[in-house]
C-alpha cells in the first residue's frame, strides 16, 4: 500500500509538473481570443477529452504505436517543438496565429486538437512520462497512471473553461502582457524541445 502511495504521488508530481494547468490557461486565453463563452468550453472540453485519449492510449500501447509507424522519440520532440515554436512566435509578435483562424469552419474544429490537445496538453513530456511510469508494471500501475492523468486533465478543463472569470479578475490588458510573455515561453519550449530531440537522436551529451 505504501508503494503504491509513493508511487501515485510520484506520477502526481511528473504530471502537474510538465502540464501546470495553471500555467497554460493564459497560453489558452492567447489562441482562443474573441471567442464567446460557450465557445471556449467546448474547444476546453474537445482539447481535454482528446489529450485524455491520446495519452491513454499511449500508457496502454505506446511502445506497439511508436514500433508500428516507426516514430522515434527523438522524431517526437522535433515536431512537436517545431509546432510550438511556431504557434509562440505568432502569439509573440500579436501575429493572427493561422491554427487560430479557421474561417467559416467551427472554431473547435482546429485548435481544441493542435496545438492545444497535442502537443500542449499532451506533449512529448506527458506521453513519455506516462509510459515510463507504466514499464515493466502491472495492470494497478496502469491503472493509477490512467487515474491520476484523467484528475490532471480535470483540473486543465476547470482552468480552461473559467478562462473568462480569469479575465475579469485579472484584466485584459494584463492578460494581453500575460499572452505574450505565455508566447515567448511556449517559443522557449518548442526551442527546448527540438535540441532535446537533437541531443537524443545523436546520443549528445546534455552538460
Amino acid at each position: 500500500m505504501n508503494e503504491l502511495l509513493t508511487f501515485s504521488i510520484t506520477v502526481f508530481t511528473g504530471f502537474f509538473a510538465i502540464m501546470n494547468p495553471i500555467a497554460n490557461t493564459p497560453i489558452f486565453l492567447g489562441l482562443t481570443e474573441g471567442y464567446d463563452s460557450r465557445t471556449k468550453k467546448s474547444i476546453a472540453k474537445k482539447a481535454t477529452l482528446t489529450a485524455f485519449i491520446i495519452v491513454a492510449s499511449f500508457t496502454i500501447l505506446g511502445k506497439y504505436i511508436f514500433d508500428i509507424f516507426g516514430i522515434t522519440i527523438p522524431a517526437f520532440k522535433i515536431t512537436g517543438g517545431i509546432l510550438i515554436f511556431f504557434v509562440g512566435f505568432e502569439m509573440l509578435m500579436t501575429v493572427k496565429s493561422k491554427v487560430h483562424s479557421l474561417g467559416e469552419k467551427s472554431p473547435d474544429e482546429g485548435i481544441a486538437i493542435s496545438p492545444l490537445a497535442i502537443p500542449i496538453i499532451a506533449g512529448p513530456g506527458t506521453i513519455v512520462t506516462a509510459m515510463n511510469n507504466v514499464n515493466n508494471t502491472d495492470f494497478i500501475h496502469v491503472g493509477i497512471v490512467i487515474g491520476i492523468f484523467a484528475l490532471m486533465i480535470y483540473l486543465t478543463y476547470l482552468a480552461f473553461s473559467k478562462s473568462d472569470f480569469i479575465v475579469k479578475k485579472i484584466g485584459d490588458n494584463i492578460i494581453k502582457v500575460i499572452g505574450k510573455l505565455m508566447g515567448l515561453i511556449l517559443a522557449i519550449i518548442g526551442t527546448d524541445m527540438i535540441i532535446d530531440g537533437i541531443k537524443i537522436a545523436f546520443d549528445l551529451s546534455t552538460k
